[in-house]
C-alpha cells in the first residue's frame, strides 16, 4: 500500500473502525436472531414484546435488515478503507429512520421498548449520524478511497 501522509489513517480511525465493526455485529445479530426467532436470544424478551417484534410489518422488517445490515457492511468498507463505507452508512441511516418511524410514530414501540429501550434506540440513531459524517470525514481527507 502507497499512503500517502495525507491519506494515511490515523491511529483513531482503526478505533473507530473496529469499535464500529463490533457495535454493528450485534445489530444485524438481533436482527438474524429475532428473524429466524433464536430461542436462546428471544427467550429474554416478555410474551408481549415477542408479538410486537413478529408483529411488524413486512417494510418495516425490509428497511431494519437493511439498516442493519447496511451499517454493518459499512463498518466492513470502512476497514477496507473504501469510500463506500460513508454510501452505506447513509443508506442505513435513512433506513433505521424508516425502522423508528413505524415503531414510535406508527406503531406503540415507545411503550413497549420503555424509557430504556427509548434511550437505547437515540443512542443507536446518533452512532449512525456519527458513522455518516466520521466516513464523509474520512472520504474527504483520502483515507477511504
Amino acid at each position: 500500500m502507497n499512503d500517502t501522509p495525507a491519506s494515511r489513517p490515523p491511529v483513531l480511525f482503526w478505533i473507530v473502525a473496529v469499535l464500529s465493526l463490533l457495535w454493528n455485529a450485534v445489530g444485524a445479530f438481533d436482527f438474524l436472531a429475532t428473524q429466524i426467532r433464536f430461542e436462546p436470544y428471544m427467550s429474554a424478551f416478555s410474551e408481549e414484546q415477542l408479538a410486537y417484534f413478529y408483529g411488524i410489518p413486512g417494510w418495516a422488517v425490509v428497511t431494519w435488515g437493511l439498516a442493519t445490515w447496511g451499517a454493518f457492511l459499512g463498518s466492513v468498507a470502512m476497514l477496507l478503507r473504501l469510500r463506500w463505507a460513508y454510501h452505506l452508512f447513509v443508506l442505513s441511516l435513512v433506513t433505521m429512520l424508516a425502522t423508528s418511524f413505524q415503531n414510535f410514530v406508527l406503531s406503540d414501540g415507545a411503550e413497549m421498548m420503555g424509557t430504556g429501550g427509548m434511550i437505547f434506540s437515540a443512542v443507536i440513531v446518533l452512532v449512525g449520524i456519527f458513522l455518516v459524517f466520521y466516513s464523509r470525514a474520512m472520504w474527504r481527507r483520502g483515507v477511504l478511497r
